[in-house]
């Protein structure tokens, strides 16, 4: 592996755990004693940090250098049904968590099983977008004052700014992904 890669792949891995940090390269230069623009060319693979500058980022990213330089090549890539975490709410909504321990990536998709006249718990404004599938059946979409109708094969998206939540006006259960990013399940 030439340097040019290695500097690349720090650098990527740096602009990811940046923005799952939520700051901006000029928050984490300022946290790290740091140009923006010093932050920009790292992310872009054109400089090199000293590794006493690379550990202080890691460390400010909130991460350990075992981690940050942990091969991710042996990281499990296709899941099953014995992979998935459940949980149901008061009304019966059964949640499925498709991807174990998915909070710590970019987005959390799940599997949701509203039943019959039931809904899904108001959701308050927060950073991030959420999408979802409909399996089968139908749904609600309220998002602030609007209301949209959602049906077996259609899909919705959105920013998360916006008090939202999903309800089932129909006498059969409604299944669907639902993916959100960042993670908020």
């Amino acid at each position: 592996m030439n340097s040019e890669h290695v500097t690349s792949e720090i650098g990527k891995k740096i602009r990811d755990l940046r923005k799952q940090n939520g700051l901006t390269q000029q928050e984490l230069a300022d946290r790290a004693e740091l140009t923006k623009g010093f932050i920009s060319q790292l992310e872009r693979g054109q400089v090199s940090p000293s590794v006493v500058t690379l550990f202080d980022l890691i460390e400010i990213l909130g991460t350990t250098p075992s981690a940050f330089f942990e091969n991710t090549a042996g990281k499990q890539i296709v899941f099953g049904e014995e992979d998935y975490f459940e949980k149901v709410d008061e009304e019966g909504s059964v949640t499925e968590w498709l991807v174990p321990s998915a909070q710590s990536n970019q987005m959390e998709p799940v599997r949701v099983t509203i039943p019959p006249h039931a809904s899904i718990p108001l959701d308050a404004p927060h950073n991030g977008e959420e999408f979802g599938y409909v399996l089968s059946g139908r749904l609600t979409l309220y998002r602030g004052e609007a209301k949209y109708d959602v049906r077996t094969g259609e899909s919705f998206y959105y920013e998360a700014d916006t008090p939202h939540r999903l309800e089932n006006p129909g006498s059969r259960p409604c299944r669907l992904i639902w993916v959100s990013t960042p993670p908020s399940f």
